[in-house]
C-alpha cells in the first residue's frame, strides 16, 4: 500500500459514522481546538444507551446524523462559513417559544446557552445562561458528565423540507455540577423539535420544545459539595 492509500485509509477509519463533515477538507476549517474533535467516548455512551437503531439511510438515522452534525460544527467551528449542515443567511433557533436566535447569535452563545435560555423569575434559574460564556456552559456540561451527553431521535413523523421528530438526551451524572455532587445516575429529557431544510438538505429553521426541569432534577439531586466539605472538615460535635 502507497503511502498515499494508507492516509487515506487512515482517515477513512477515522471518518466518525454519525457525524458528516468532520473531516472534510479538515486543515482548512478554523477549529475551535485547533483540530476536529474526537467522538469515541460519547458515541460508545450513544451505541450502549440509545433505543432505536435507525438503518443506514433511513429517514430517521439521516435526521439523526444530520443535528449530530449541526451540533458538532456549532461546538467546535468557529466560523460560519465553515458550517455545511445550515444556511447561515437564514437559519434561526427558537427554543420553547422563545425570540429566534441567528446563525451569528448561536454561536457565540454555544449550544448550552442557547437551549437553556429563559425569562423564568430569578428565584426559578437553576443555571443563568446569561452570565455564562460559550467556554464556561461546556465546561460545566463536560465536567457533568464526563462520557459525554448522548443524543438520539426517537420518532420522525414528516420528511423535508419541514421536518418534525421526537429525541432523547441521556448522560450520567458522574462529575460535579454548579456546587453539586455527582450521583452516578442516568439524567434524561425527551423534547419534540422541527426543522426546516432547503433543497440541499442545510437547516435553516430549528424550533425545539422540551421541559429543562427534566435535566435539572436530575443534576441538582446531588448534595451541595460545600455542605459536604463542610461536614467531613470538622468531625466533632458542635457545643450547645
Amino acid at each position: 500500500m502507497s503511502t498515499a492509500e494508507a492516509a487515506e485509509a487512515s482517515t477513512a477509519a477515522a471518518r466518525d459514522k454519525y457525524r458528516s463533515f468532520l473531516h472534510d477538507e479538515a486543515e482548512k476549517i478554523q477549529w475551535r481546538h485547533g483540530r476536529p474533535p474526537t467522538y469515541d467516548t460519547v458515541n460508545q455512551l450513544f451505541e450502549e444507551g440509545r433505543t432505536k437503531e435507525w438503518p443506514k439511510g433511513s429517514l430517521e438515522g439521516t435526521v439523526q446524523n444530520a443535528i449530530k452534525s449541526w451540533e458538532m460544527e456549532l461546538t467546535h467551528k468557529t466560523r460560519l462559513q465553515d458550517f455545511k449542515s445550515i444556511n447561515p443567511d437564514k437559519f434561526k433557533l427558537i427554543v420553547n417559544g422563545r425570540e429566534g436566535l441567528s446563525a451569528e447569535e448561536t454561536l457565540k452563545a454555544g449550544s448550552y446557552n442557547a437551549l437553556l435560555k429563559n425569562s423564568l423569575p430569578e428565584e426559578f434559574k437553576f443555571y443563568k445562561a446569561e452570565e455564562e460564556s460559550f467556554e464556561s456552559s461546556h465546561e460545566a456540561f463536560r465536567s457533568a458528565f464526563p462520557r459525554g451527553f448522548a443524543w438520539e431521535v426517537l420518532s420522525v413523523y414528516s420528511g423535508p423540507p419541514l421536518i418534525a421528530f421526537k429525541f432523547r438526551h441521556w448522560g450520567f451524572f458522574e462529575g460535579p455540577f454548579k456546587g453539586h455532587a455527582p450521583t452516578g445516575e442516568k439524567v434524561e429529557f425527551c423534547g419534540l423539535g422541527t426543522l426546516k431544510v432547503d433543497e440541499s438538505l442545510r437547516a435553516e429553521d430549528v424550533e425545539i420544545y422540551y421541559d429543562p426541569a427534566e435535566l435539572f432534577g436530575g443534576l441538582l439531586k446531588g448534595s451541595s459539595i460545600e455542605d459536604s466539605t463542610a461536614a467531613q472538615g470538622c468531625p466533632f460535635p458542635k457545643k450547645t
